[in-house]
């Protein structure tokens, strides 16, 4: 089965907003920082999942997105692949919240590597800034990272 979802980076100076998951139950990202992002409902865009997840997990209200590539994630959680959308927000407004999902923190460019992500956001978080958009595949076996792909447009 396919699951279609967003994958958001806020960004202030020179500052991620990053998403401690660490409150929900069966959390598969649960002990690590992610970005913003959730699956796509029926009938909704790309852009309007992420504007919702935005506002659903910081209470901030997306601005401005800039889709940067799309990753695919073979049977990432086991049995689904995943095809996300990945975007950059450079505005946005309104206050953060206490986060359903776990604690947001906004992280510093430069200590991006210093904290817990999944193997695959080392290596695809700095394409975020490239002029280029990118489609890339991150293979997965029980957690670890098996091998990567990417073609740049």
């Amino acid at each position: 089965m396919a699951i279609l979802a967003t994958l958001c980076y806020l960004k202030k100076e020179n500052q991620t907003l990053m998403l401690y998951r660490n409150k929900k139950k069966d959390d598969i990202h649960e002990g690590k920082y992610n970005g913003l992002g959730g699956k796509l409902k029926a009938g909704e865009t790309p852009e309007e999942c992420a504007k919702r997840e935005i506002w659903e997990e910081s209470g901030l209200n997306a601005e401005k997105l800039l889709l940067k590539g799309i990753i695919t994630f073979p049977k990432f959680d086991g049995k689904n692949d995943w095809y996300v959308f990945v975007y950059l927000v450079p505005k946005f407004n309104g206050t953060i919240i206490d986060s359903p999902e776990g604690r947001l923190e906004w992280v510093e460019d430069s200590n991006l590597n210093d904290i817990r992500l999944w193997e695959g956001d080392y290596i695809f978080m700095p394409w975020l800034h490239n002029d280029c958009f990118f489609s890339a595949k991150f293979t997965y076996k029980e957690g670890k990272l098996k091998s990567h792909r990417v073609e740049f447009y």
